[in-house]
């Protein structure tokens, strides 16, 4: 076996738990544990690095089923904000993440008391289309429903851009970034008729059904387009 293409026990972990939140999408069951599902617990290092790539998505099934996560879920998020906060050096995208993370365990834990400070998000403010597409679908843990922010009035404000950088990376065939602006364009209200966009996630996960981070996005997106059509 070729080890240089291997994957790292980082990746590994990410493809796992990634994984095990698509199989809570689908099956809506409030009484497992997604982390526990992929093999993590808080005093797995490599795991809770994972937990800290997939972010506020790790909650993403109670949020959009409505029923509170586990207390094992909760508890790996909890580390996850101790053990990795931004570095000084960190970009935007990280910090907002970072944020992403803690709004995530204040809904669940005490959503009556005040958040976290938001992030300054004026550097969203002007940006190309291309890379304002490429900011947001790197956040797109941030695209659940009734979870107001900066960025999401920024997406609301630009839905227009989104569509042209949906359809931008669905030509450059980066599924990744197609399915996080998908999520966005699904929780948006303004995108265009004519961008198809059900008929576009279908393709995306379809091409892009080997990782699991896809497919995560675009079960967000159709969730929360029932939601919303309901």
């Amino acid at each position: 076996m070729d080890q240089s293409h291997a994957p790292s026990p980082l990746a590994g972990a990410v493809h796992d738990l990634a994984t095990e939140v698509v199989l809570a999408l689908r099956s809506g069951d409030h009484l497992a544990t997604v982390c526990g599902a992929a093999g993590i617990d808080e005093d797995n290092r490599t795991g809770i690095a994972a937990v800290r790539v997939i972010g506020a998505d790790l909650l993403l099934p109670s949020v959009l089923h409505g029923h509170h996560p586990h207390p094992g879920d909760l508890a790996v998020l909890h580390r996850a904000v101790r053990e990795f906060p931004p570095r000084p050096d960190a970009s935007d995208a990280a910090v907002w993440s970072h944020w992403g993370m803690m709004s995530a365990l204040h809904r669940t834990a005490s959503p009556t008391a005040p958040g976290a400070d938001e992030p300054n998000a004026a550097w969203l403010e002007g940006a190309p289309w291309q890379a304002f597409t490429h900011q947001l679908s790197v956040l797109a843990p941030l695209a659940v429903p009734a979870a107001s922010s900066a960025v999401h009035r920024a997406a609301a404000h630009r839905v227009v851009d989104l569509s042209r950088g949906f359809v931008r990376a669905v030509r450059r065939r980066n599924w990744l970034q197609a399915a996080g602006t998908g999520r966005w364009l699904a929780a948006l209200d303004g995108r265009p008729d004519s961008l198809g966009l059900d008929r576009g996630l279908d393709f995306v996960e379809l091409m892009g059904g080997t990782d699991p981070r896809v497919a995560l996005h675009v079960r967000a997106a159709r969730l929360m387009a029932e939601g919303r059509a309901r």
